[in-house]
C-alpha cells in the first residue's frame, strides 16, 4: 500500500473565480487517495507563521464550495518573502521562515495555485529549501506561458461581456459613447475576447497601436450609416496616444493602472463633441460565481496536480494545452509571457468584423 501523504496547498497573488474549485478538486481526489490535506493561509504569511497557520481539509469542508468566489484560504500579493517590508521600514529575507514552515507541518508536497509571479517566488523557495513544488496556473489575464487556459479568465471575460451587454442598451437610448474599462496588467486578452463576443466597436489593448483620430473615425462612420452609439472597451494597460502609462497612487504609496477610460473620453468629447460615459469593471471581475469552464478547468487542474505529487513529478505545473491537461516545468511556463499576438485568431476575426482594434 502506497504510503499516506500530507500535502499543503495555498493561493497565493490576487484572487479570482474558480480558486475554491480547485481547493476542492485537490481535497477530493487526495483524500479518495488516502492523504492528509493541510490548507495554508494567506499564502506564504501562512507558513511564516509561528505556528505556521494551516487546517485541515475534509472532504465535507470543501463540498459546497465549487461555485464560490475568493479563496478559502485566504491569499497576498505583498511582500516578496527574499525581500520583506518590516514594520521599522527595512528590508528582511524572510524566506527560510516560510521554509521552516513547510517543513514543520510536515509536508510531502506543497501545490501552489497562482500567476507568473507568485509562481516564481514559490519555485525559488522550492529550490532553496527542498520543497516539493507543484504549480496550478490562476490569472484573469491569462497571461501565463504554455497554457491555452489559467483559472479565472473565463469568468472575468464573462462579466466584462455581460457589462458591454448592459451597456448597450444605455449607449443606444441616449445616443452616446460607451467605454467601458477592464483588468490586463500587461495583456490584452480580457478586453479582446469580451469586446468581440459583446459587440463592442472598438478594442484597444496594450499590444496594439492605435490613434485618437481612427477612434472618431470609427465613430463618424457609424453615424453616417444611423447608428446613433459606440461601444468602446479599453485594457487598463493601455496607453495614451502619446506612449504615457496612466497610474493612479493610494495613500499607501501604491500605484495602479487606471484613467485610460476617462482620457479617451476627455479626448472624444474634446474633439467630435460625443456625449460619453465611463465604465471601469474594477475587481468585480475578479469575484462572483465561477464561470462552468472555469469550474471545469479547476478541477482538471487541481486532479492532474495531485497525479503529478502522486508521481513524485515536482517542479511543474498543469497546463491546458489542445483540449487536454499536460504538465510542463515551472520554469519553462513562467519564462514564456503571452501576450496577444498581432496574428492572433482573435485579432484577426476582429478585424474581420470591421472592430477597430489600432493600427
Amino acid at each position: 500500500m502506497a504510503k499516506c501523504k500530507r500535502i499543503g496547498i495555498l493561493t497565493s497573488g490576487g484572487d479570482c473565480s474558480g480558486l475554491n474549485a480547485a481547493i476542492r478538486a485537490v481535497v477530493h481526489c487526495a483524500c479518495g487517495k488516502g492523504w492528509e490535506v493541510l490548507g495554508i493561509r494567506q499564502a506564504t504569511l501562512g507558513l511564516m507563521a509561528r505556528p505556521p497557520q494551516s487546517l485541515k481539509l475534509e472532504i465535507d469542508q470543501v463540498d459546497s464550495l465549487l461555485t464560490s468566489g475568493g479563496t478559502m484560504l485566504g491569499t497576498t500579493n505583498k511582500g516578496d518573502p527574499f525581500a520583506f517590508p518590516m514594520p521599522d521600514g527595512s528590508i528582511c529575507d524572510r524566506s527560510e521562515q516560510i521554509i521552516a514552515g513547510y517543513h514543520q507541518l510536515g509536508l510531502d508536497a506543497l501545490i501552489g495555485i497562482g500567476g507568473d509571479g507568485s509562481l516564481a517566488i514559490l519555485r525559488h523557495l522550492a529550490q532553496k529549501g527542498g520543497i516539493n513544488l507543484v504549480g496550478i496556473p490562476k490569472t484573469i489575464d491569462n497571461d501565463i506561458g504554455i497554457t491555452e487556459h489559467a483559472i479565472g479568465f473565463d469568468t472575468a471575460v464573462n462579466i466584462a461581456t455581460e457589462a458591454l451587454d448592459r451597456l448597450q442598451f444605455t449607449a443606444a437610448s441616449h445616443s452616446r459613447v460607451m467605454i467601458l474599462e477592464v483588468m490586463g496588467r500587461d495583456a490584452g486578452h480580457i478586453a479582446i475576447a469580451a469586446g468581440i463576443a459583446g459587440g463592442a466597436d472598438v478594442i484597444l489593448i496594450p499590444e496594439i497601436p492605435y490613434t485618437i483620430d481612427h477612434i472618431c473615425s470609427q465613430i463618424k462612420q457609424r453615424q453616417d450609416q444611423g447608428k446613433n452609439y459606440c461601444l468602446i472597451i479599453v485594457s487598463e494597460a493601455v496607453r495614451t496616444q502619446d506612449g504615457e502609462t496612466l497610474t493612479m497612487t493610494n495613500r499607501l504609496g501604491q500605484c495602479r493602472y487606471g484613467g485610460i477610460g476617462q482620457y479617451l473620453a476627455d479626448q472624444l468629447c474634446e474633439r467630435i463633441g460625443v456625449e460619453t460615459r465611463v465604465t471601469v469593471l474594477g475587481h468585480i471581475q475578479r469575484g462572483g460565481t465561477a464561470s462552468p469552464r472555469d469550474r471545469l478547468v479547476a478541477a482538471a487542474f487541481g486532479v492532474a496536480a495531485v497525479n503529478l505529487i502522486e508521481e513524485g513529478k515536482y517542479d511543474y505545473m498543469v497546463t491546458w494545452q489542445n483540449r487536454q491537461v499536460l504538465s510542463v516545468p515551472i520554469a519553462e511556463a513562467i519564462a514564456q509571457y503571452r501576450a496577444v499576438n498581432p496574428d492572433d485568431t482573435l485579432v484577426k476575426t476582429a478585424r474581420g468584423l470591421g472592430i477597430y482594434l489600432g493600427d
